[in-house]
């Protein structure tokens, strides 16, 4: 085991930026040697992240080959926009580097294939960073699942509802030459663009890629006119960005159908105005349900329309994890699962093994974008997905038990949620 692991992190734009100030400068265990990005203003930004916590300074560059090139390097981290993570994710493996990267969706399934060979010819881990998996109510889901509490699931819900008009897509377009990058896919694609935050935990809950696996999907997509509409609004009709024809459908549903004869329904609603955000995050099974939506756990035999409930639930089946994790204070930004799936990936590291969402999950979660894109192409077709185990799924090696486990509920007391800099 590793007592400190060298880092290479490479992306700092605004997710990128925010990861390194609250998790990863503040790692004793965790020494970033190399920041990496296109802009010498923003890699000077996380020095300043590393030196406000007492760090030694990072190589700074623009060439993230050198971070690939060093041997000293144990593990990468890519926070780079969605479209060059594939490509990097592979050439990382193929450096031997640990590799972690930031959530989206792959732009085909092409690369999903070249990442799922590079693991299997290198043998490197490859994790997405998906925090909502480290969501308390999500660990609570998987804790009452295990004590077999839902009874035998039937279906699941997801969403990423968060409306995204001036957040993201059009945010401080005047200093943006190019404009963020999400929005030129929002111009030029229709799918389900970031399936993530749902799938991540939903597979966990459902034994995705070890027992069970996804066969198909099928997506439906609504008209695309909330941004026009909006952009006509705050830049004027006859602006530039009024009279695009935004492809992104505003509200795309995708169903999908398990060998296990689950049922999952994704939702993406980014572009029409909602009051507030939601993962919809909900599992039914024959004895009950949890339901974000509600905030609320219903279990047979309780009384009827029951909401706000899930604080008596959390006290009753909190997953170990976060039961301590309250304890100590929580830290990290987005309710403190960000903290925990990069903890995660540096135990990992630190100990060797593989990381607890896989290469297999990684690229399944990647593929559903370019998936449900030739679904609504096709006219809503069902698209078969591929089987990324080769039928491995049916018959996985041991998985990784310890603190940060997914796949089963483990109470580890002995690995530190906290490595603070003395």
């Amino acid at each position: 085991m590793k007592e400190t692991i060298k880092l290479g992190y490479i992306g700092l734009g605004k997710r990128g930026r925010g990861m390194l100030k609250r998790c990863f400068a503040q790692m004793a265990d965790v020494e970033i040697v190399y920041l990496c990005d296109l802009s010498w203003e923003r890699m000077e930004t996380g020095q300043q992240y590393l030196l406000e916590n007492g760090r030694a300074p990072a190589v700074l560059t623009k060439d993230y080959q050198d971070i690939l090139k060093d041997p000293r390097v144990d593990a990468v981290v890519l926070m780079t926009g969605w479209d060059n993570r594939p490509t990097l994710a592979k050439e990382s493996m193929l450096a031997g580097k640990y590799t972690a990267m930031e959530v989206g969706c792959s732009q085909t399934l092409e690369e999903c294939f070249e990442l799922i060979e590079t693991y299997e010819k290198t043998g490197v881990p490859l994790m997405m960073l998906e925090n909502c998996c480290y969501g308390r109510r999500e660990m609570m889901a998987l804790h009452m699942r295990e004590l077999g509490l839902f009874g035998e699931i039937v279906h699941c819900d997801g969403a990423y509802a968060h409306y995204l008009a001036d957040e993201d897509l059009f945010n401080n377009l005047e200093i943006k030459d190019p404009p963020h990058y999400r929005l030129t896919h929002y111009i030029n694609e229709n799918r389900e663009n970031y399936p993530t935050h749902e799938l991540g935990p939903i597979s966990k809950v459902l034994n995705l890629n070890r027992g069970n696996r996804i066969l198909t999907l099928t997506s439906f997509s609504s008209k695309a006119v909330g941004l026009r509409d909006h952009a006509a609004e705050r830049f004027g009709p006859d602006s530039a960005y009024a009279k695009i024809n935004y492809k992104q459908g505003d509200i795309v549903n995708t169903v999908i159908t398990c060998a296990g004869g689950e049922t999952i329904l994704l939702t993406l609603d980014t572009t029409i105005p909602r009051p507030y955000y939601s993962r919809n995050f909900t599992v039914r099974g024959t004895k009950g349900l949890y339901t974000e939506e509600r905030k609320a756990v219903f279990l047979k035999g309780m009384t009827e329309g029951v909401e706000n409930n899930e604080k008596e639930f959390f006290e009753k089946y909190d997953h170990p994890l976060h039961r301590e994790y309250e304890e100590l204070g929580t830290r990290g930004g987005h309710g403190g699962m960000d903290w925990l799936v990069c903890r995660a990936f540096v135990e990992s590291v630190k100990n060797g093994t593989n990381t607890p969402i896989d290469a297999y999950d990684s690229v399944l979660w990647l593929a559903i974008g370019p998936l449900s894109a030739k679904s609504i192409d096709g006219g809503n077709i069902p698209v078969e997905v591929p089987d990324f185990t080769n039928g491995k799924w049916q018959s996985r090696e041991p998985i990784v038990e310890g603190k940060y486990c997914l796949d089963k509920v483990c109470e580890d007391r002995n690995t530190k949620i906290f490595h603070d800099i003395e």
